[in-house]
């Protein structure tokens, strides 16, 4: 009995043994459906990949983009040195007056539509002191363009094209919501090379004091930026503007990873400004400030050193008329607090020329309040407000 137990046994271990491998080896054997197997993992991993490079591809937002982004070509004249043989009768016998005669220089850039009537926004260094301006459109259409106006202090210009039908135009991102870290495309000429697009990230906001504008804002972003993309757009991974191109840090003339742009909130008022009237309107007192330094702040007896100290004073100026003094500290315009000269310069610019503005002042160990009728900013007042 004891021996028919133990063969009993011994085909029942077999039997178990045989089921475990045709059900892992030969499942079909059975009629079972097999389960999810390395195959059928490894089959489904480039769906989940497709899906995640459709993700991180910006191919929408340059589609949207590139058409409304345009080639900006410009010639001027200018004159030739004066060959030191030209004197020389002998010399002028054989070459005549083809030496003394002006030289057409070239240039290039970049710029972005903004209306469907032809309006076009780019910057002031590609077409200041232009003679003629040529405009090339992504769909390879030229046009002649005129200079509607400019803003040398913000480095923004608005050109104009006439080409009998609708443009298509660039859309505007919402004002300030960008942030440091967003994905942004540059899209321009780069060197003359046609079309290009580039990609990074907001590396800064706020950028200033860079000594490129009078007014200073910028977007900071290590998306390559070479000369040619001036001019041209900024624009987020929708495909909406947040800025104009303008300028790189560079030792080389190439990139380095460090470029600047203005940002939409800057460029589209003074865009609408220059469109309505052909320029830029900015509140003016006459006055110099420079920075409280900590050094300053003990020569002068300050309790702090934000403000910015009043340096200088325009004779007959309306900071003049008002009665502000050299030496003084504006620690406030309209109830705005000013923390250093540049806010202190933004503050007063976006006043309107004849209007009364209560001014902060502290002169020695007093604080004064002074109303001051605001002037209109003279052209090119770099560095005065």
């Amino acid at each position: 009995m004891h021996r028919l137990w133990l063969i009993f046994a011994q085909a029942v271990t077999v039997a178990v043994a045989a089921l475990f491998v045709v059900q892992t080896l030969k499942p079909d054997w059975l009629g079972a459906k097999p389960g999810p197997s390395v195959v059928s993992l490894q089959e489904a991993s480039p769906t989940a990949t497709q899906t995640r490079a459709a993700t991180a591809s910006y191919a929408e937002a340059a589609k949207k983009a590139l058409p409304s982004v345009v080639h900006i070509y410009t010639v001027r004249e200018v004159k030739a040195q004066r060959h030191p043989f030209t004197e020389d009768p002998i010399f002028r016998y054989f070459f005549g007056d083809r030496l003394d005669g002006p030289q057409r220089q070239s240039g290039l850039g970049s710029g972005v539509i903004v209306s469907s009537d032809g309006y076009i926004l780019t910057n002031n260094h590609v077409v200041e002191n232009m003679d003629e301006i040529e405009v090339a459109t992504n769909d390879n259409r030229r046009f002649r363009a005129r200079i509607v106006g400019a803003d040398p202090e913000t480095d923004l210009a608005v050109l104009q094209i006439h080409n009998g039908g609708k443009l298509p135009t660039i859309t505007f991102a919402q004002a300030e919501s960008l942030r440091i870290g967003d994905i942004v495309l540059a899209i321009g000429n780069p060197f003359g090379v046609g079309q290009t697009v580039t990609h990074g990230i907001v590396s800064a906001l706020g950028r200033s004091q860079l000594g490129i504008n009078t007014f200073e804002n910028f977007i900071q972003t290590d998306a390559a930026i070479n000369p040619g993309n001036s001019g041209g757009a900024l624009v987020d991974s929708a495909g909406n503007l947040v800025g104009i191109n303008t300028a790189i840090y560079s030792r080389s003339g190439g990139s380095l990873g460090i470029g600047f742009a203005i940002p939409t909130s800057i460029s589209r008022s003074v865009m609408e400004q220059i469109i309505k009237s052909g320029s830029v309107t900015r509140g003016w007192i006459g006055v110099e400030a420079q920075e409280i330094t900590a050094e300053l702040a003990e020569s002068f007896k300050l309790p702090a050193s934000e403000g910015a100290l009043i340096a200088g004073v325009m004779r007959g100026s309306p900071a003049d008329l008002a009665g502000i003094r050299p030496g003084d500290v504006l620690v406030a315009v309209a109830g705005k607090p000013v923390k250093d000269p540049q806010t202190m310069l933004e503050a007063i610019a976006s006043l309107a020329p004849g209007t009364a503005i209560q001014f902060k002042l502290r002169r020695e160990a007093r604080e004064l309040e002074i109303a001051v009728n605001i002037g209109k900013r003279p052209p090119a007042q770099r560095g005065r407000e």
